[in-house]
């Protein structure tokens, strides 16, 4: 499997899960996600894996300025239904680094580490995605603005070839190229644009 260089370039996500540990799935918790580990998860990349990749990156940072995120103790809520445009996309990618899950998550053990009801869909509220730490109570909103960083001019009439199954060979690898070109642009060339990922006040 070979994925575009870019996607190696793009710093790590890290957190703790005590869970993890206990279970013996690692000796101190300590878990690293690269964007490769959501491309597998999402079976492709583009710019909403992406935003969810950031969204949950300036969560992390933001809400734990002091140390490693704890996994499992973060609430993910998304304004729209998991059935509406890329929402159920962005959840389970934030979702799977954080551990939040729906109702079908682990059920925990002892009374500790369960991972269900800690993602929601279609919540009423202002921001795109809401993290809330459990422990402190901390919260933020967040809200993805991908046109910020459009894609190629050539990408939209290649698209349409494509998907009308005209598109020659080199048509369909110009498409592709542009369009991680893109995802490259936004991960790597705009990932601390406040304007791409805008914090909700």
């Amino acid at each position: 499997m070979h994925f575009p260089d870019f996607f190696h370039q793009v710093p790590p996500l890290r957190l703790v899960d005590p869970l993890s540990a206990l279970l013996g799935a690692t000796d101190d918790g300590l878990l690293e996600y690269r964007y490769p580990d959501a491309v597998r998860w999402a079976g492709h990349s583009c710019p909403t894996v992406a935003g969810a990749w950031l969204m949950t990156r300036t969560a992390l940072s933001r809400l734990y300025p002091e140390g490693r995120p704890e996994r499992g103790q973060i609430l993910v809520d998304l304004r729209d239904a998991a059935e509406i445009a890329n929402a159920g996309v962005v959840g389970g990618v934030i979702g799977f680094i954080t551990g939040a899950a729906g109702t079908g998550g682990f059920a925990g053990l002892g009374g500790r580490f369960s991972r269900r009801d800690l993602l929601h869909f279609g919540v009423e509220q202002a921001a795109e995605v809401r993290f809330t730490r459990r422990d402190t109570g901390a919260t933020l909103g967040l809200e993805y603005r991908p046109a910020t960083v459009p894609p190629d001019p050539a990408l939209p009439p290649l698209m349409q070839k494509l998907l009308a199954g005209q598109a020659e060979c080199e048509e369909r690898a110009a498409f592709a190229r542009l369009w991680q070109d893109r995802v490259r642009r936004l991960l790597i060339e705009h990932a601390d644009d406040p304007e791409l990922v805008r914090i909700h006040p």
